[in-house]
C-alpha cells in the first residue's frame, strides 16, 4: 500500500448533454481547467458504452472481457482523473441498468450520454499520475 494525504481543491458541477461523448467531455474539461488529480461521482443515463466487465481468468496481467450496450440505461458511476503521457486519463466504473438487467464494469471506450448525465468532480491537491506497469498490464495511480 502507498498513500498521500491532501486536501480538497476546486469542485465542479458538470452536465453532459444528450449524445455527447462522456469520456471526451471529461477529458476536455480536465485539459481546459487543468484538473490534474480528482475524483468524481456521476448519475444520469447513457445511451451506449463499451466497458470491461472483468478479467477472463484470475491471472495477472489479466485478459479483459469486453461488453457493450447501445440502449438507454440509467447509470451510477464513480471515477478519478489523473494524467498519463501528458493527457488526462479518466478511470470510470459504473453500473448501468434498465428493466432488462444491470451491467457493471470499467467504462473505457465509447460512452454516449442519454438525455443528461450529472457529474460532480472534486479536485485534490495530491500529486499523482498514471504510469503503465507492464507486470500488471495497466496504469495504476502513482504518487510523485
Amino acid at each position: 500500500m502507498d498513500y498521500r494525504k491532501g486536501s480538497i481543491g476546486r469542485i465542479f458541477a458538470v452536465r453532459i448533454d444528450h449524445g455527447e461523448d462522456v469520456l471526451a467531455e471529461l477529458s476536455g474539461l480536465a485539459v481546459k481547467e487543468e484538473i490534474r488529480s480528482a475524483f468524481f461521482i456521476m448519475l444520469g443515463a447513457m445511451g451506449s458504452a463499451d466497458l470491461v466487465t472483468g478479467p477472463k481468468d484470475k491471472v495477472v496481467p489479466p485478459t479483459t472481457v469486453w461488453s457493450k450496450f447501445d440502449d438507454a440505461r440509467e447509470i451510477l458511476g464513480a471515477g478519478d482523473i489523473f494524467w498519463e503521457n501528458a493527457a488526462p486519463k479518466i478511470h470510470l466504473h459504473g453500473a448501468a441498468g434498465n428493466s432488462m438487467g444491470i451491467t457493471m464494469g470499467c467504462i473505457r471506450k465509447a460512452a454516449q450520454a442519454f438525455m443528461v448525465l450529472e457529474v460532480f468532480i472534486v479536485e485534490m491537491d495530491i500529486a499523482a499520475r498514471r504510469v503503465f506497469n507492464e507486470k500488471i498490464g495497466f496504469s495504476p495511480m502513482t504518487f510523485e
